[in-house]
């Protein structure tokens, strides 16, 4: 279980980097931006409280009482390792984008520094906590279906609201996502070893 976990977390992380040398640099959309931009102000650019609502969830205010609650609710279950998960992946993801990852790339739009997605990021390891963390089989995919369509609102809003490019998304996406399965990999919680057996007397 753990190998196909550390391949996608390295898959991930490699096409953040390969993306971001792409955009390197770049003040304006690509021709995918551009399209994904204009399909959405025609259907939703004059409804600018409906973007505002979509692109909510990314907002911190949102975000870390979620963490919380869920850091809380480990912690009370005695899942140390998780409530640690919790905590530091979605905080290391955001420092590492924000202070390391933003500069470097020198991607921009009107608004700043734009690749990997800030927003995203904070949204997306969130989401991914919950997935992680969630019961393998219909738990986990119920969770994984869920967050696929926050995803799909935050773009939607982010997009129209001209936050970021959509491949800023993409990017951010693909981060977190590494991010959040790197720390499952080295935080995942370790069975307790069986008692040795006793020897009859």
């Amino acid at each position: 279980m753990h190998r196909p976990t550390a391949v996608l977390a390295a898959g991930c992380a490699v096409a953040t980097a390969v993306l971001g040398v792409v955009f390197a640099g770049e003040h304006s959309p690509s021709t995918l931006d551009a399209a994904v931009a204009d399909a959405v102000h025609q259907r939703l650019g004059a409804h600018t409280g409906v973007l505002r609502a979509l692109d909510l969830p990314t907002e911190p205010y949102v975000l870390i009482p979620v963490l919380a609650l869920v850091a809380l609710a480990c912690l009370l279950t005695r899942r140390r390792a998780d409530a640690l998960l919790t905590v530091a992946a979605p905080s290391v993801a955001v420092a590492v984008n924000t202070w390391l990852l933003k500069p470097l790339f020198g991607r921009y739009t009107e608004l700043g520094l734009a690749y990997p997605s800030g927003h995203t990021v904070s949204l997306v390891s969130t989401l991914a906590v919950l997935v992680v963390l969630a019961r393998p089989g219909a738990q986990r995919v119920s969770s994984a279906v869920l967050a696929a369509v926050a995803l799909l609102c935050a773009t939607i809003g982010m997009v129209g609201l001209g936050y970021h490019y959509f491949t800023d998304i993409v990017g951010g996406t693909l981060f977190a996502v590494a991010v959040v399965l790197s720390f499952r990999l080295v935080l995942r919680p370790v069975a307790p070893s069986p008692a040795p057996a006793r020897s009859a007397c």
